[in-house]
């Protein structure tokens, strides 16, 4: 609320401080998504000063403010240069799905009357956003249920007169394996179609790892018949939130993303982004990241990454019951239970040991796990989250899967949520254990974190996503295990129906 009277600034960084205790720590390598740490202070303080220092400067306008096309030059130039392009145009945006909406708006523009968006059902559902937004049609294809990859000749098949892109992943966030970029874009390419590259999280790793010796695919613009590509700077690039590049084979293509409009009496409206006023602070904060770090930084980073992650995956193999989902290529492992431990009982276990490991939900034939996210500061702690993932797993094996009470999945699935208002829908949380009440949400960190496309599914939902006797999980503070093997139970839809109501209970 508003106050009378102005207040002092100490009284508002206290504030903030109380508000940010329940939060996850975003410094440590104990929280294995979300946050991206180098473990070099140094740098993070370098971006947070560049960042406040050009944080009043606003973008929409680049002739008012020249110093903020100096930088974006410099950022572009050192995406294009790294990502098999010396040269190449392109876009500097507020993040992946910003990236992602605006390459799909380029192929729609580039191709009209193509409405198609052809893609694996790994791929990232900021594509499913853009579709929604722009007015395009999704077209899934599946992926080999071994690798993990999109299917060559599933993706030939879906291409047709009607596709406006094509899209693969390097990699994929589920997996983190990289998919077929050169078939996939060669069959793009003959049908006249364009090809578009997540590498929104490995676009900035994955020629660090190849330098370190692991063996990547080709996957940037160096592919004949990659058209644009993406990657996030606030991924493995450091740079603190808000920051991605969006690359483009030639000028032209990049001009199909800019809206301009001069149907009204008022100042010239010229776009490169959805947004239009925005501030300059993230692509400062980018830029010092990049100059902190220099080449030697990111070599150091990928080989420690790289180290992390072979040693992860080799751990978590000698665990009874859990395997590791196909074969990981960048730095992102998912990890799959068995009948006697359940991925998501582990999740609550490490999450009282103060550990958060992200679930995710099965789709599509693949089962459910955790994913996790290996950063610079992973190497330093990987015995530890080893011995947290092994306790972890034998603590869920003594207490067995989270039960889904019968018929409760039909029940919540036969609902119609619409003709339920919030204050409703929160007392049907409640009956079933999840307390959405003013307590929990807000006070006891629920945040922001519940909701970014998987939502109560991260296991970070209501209360805190903690596990049994922190008293952050639902009902007795038997933690989320309960909550995600009911949304396991239940179609997408109706997953994505819930998520939007606790969205809006959590804002009410």
């Amino acid at each position: 609320m508003l106050p009378e009277y102005g207040r002092p600034v100490n009284d508002l960084l206290a504030e903030l401080t109380a508000l940010k205790a329940a939060d996850l720590p975003v410094r440590g390598g104990t929280v294995t998504a979300y946050v991206y740490d180098t473990g070099r202070p140094e740098v993070h303080d370098a971006a947070h000063r560049a960042y406040a220092e050009m944080l009043e400067v606003n973008m929409l306008d680049p002739t008012a403010f020249p110093s903020m096309v100096a930088l974006e030059r410099q950022v572009v130039a050192a995406a294009a240069e790294l990502l098999g392009r010396p040269g190449a145009p392109g876009i500097f945006t507020s993040g992946g799905t910003e990236s992602i909406m605006l390459a799909v708006k380029a192929a729609r523009d580039a191709r009209p009357g193509a409405t198609r968006v052809v893609l694996p059902v790994t791929a990232h559902p900021a594509f499913h956003k853009a579709a929604h937004y722009l007015g395009m049609e999704i077209v899934p294809v599946p992926v080999d249920p071994v690798t993990f990859r999109a299917s060559v000749p599933a993706v030939e098949a879906a291409v047709d007169d009607r596709t406006a892109l094509v899209v693969a992943s390097a990699p994929s966030y589920p997996q983190g394996v990289v998919d077929p970029v050169e078939e996939i874009a060669a069959i793009a390419a003959s049908r006249g179609v364009l090809c578009h590259v997540d590498a929104c999280v490995g676009g900035w790793l994955l020629p660090w790892l190849r330098e370190a010796g692991a063996a990547v695919p080709p996957f940037d613009l160096g592919v004949p018949g990659v058209t644009s590509i993406s990657c996030d700077l606030h991924k493995y690039g450091y740079a603190p939130k808000g920051a991605s590049v969006l690359l483009f084979r030639d000028a032209g293509l990049r001009r199909r993303a800019y809206f301009a409009s001069a149907a009204w009496p008022g100042y010239t409206i010229i776009n490169a982004t959805v947004q239009s006023s925005r501030s300059a602070g993230p692509l400062a904060g980018a830029w010092a990241t990049l100059q902190s770090l220099g080449r030697e930084g990111y070599r150091e980073l990928g080989r420690t990454t790289l180290e992390a992650t072979r040693r992860l995956a080799e751990g978590i193999r000698a665990i009874p019951g859990l395997r590791v989902l196909g074969e990981p290529e960048t730095s992102l492992v998912a990890v799959a239970g068995s009948p006697e431990v359940d991925v998501f009982v582990l999740a609550d276990e490490a999450r009282r040991l103060g550990w958060f490991l992200q679930p995710q939900l099965s789709y599509a034939g693949i089962p459910a796990n955790l994913h996790i996210t290996v950063t610079g500061v992973t190497l330093s702690g990987v015995d530890a989250m080893l011995d947290v993932i092994a306790r972890s797993a034998e603590a869920a094996r003594a207490r067995g899967p989270a039960a889904v009470p019968d018929g409760l999945p039909e029940l919540i699935a036969s609902l119609d949520l619409d003709a339920l208002d919030d204050a409703t829908f929160a007392q049907l949380a409640a009956s079933v254990g999840i307390d959405l009440g003013p307590s929990r949400v807000g006070d006891a960190g629920t945040g922001d974190r519940g909701v970014d496309g998987t939502g109560l599914g991260d296991g970070a939902g209501p209360g805190d996503g903690g596990g049994q006797g922190d008293g952050g999980g639902p009902g007795d503070g038997g933690g989320m295990a309960a909550v995600n093997a009911v949304l396991d139970a239940l179609p997408a839809e109706t997953r994505e129906a819930i998520l939007v109501r606790f969205l809006s209970v959590m804002y009410a």
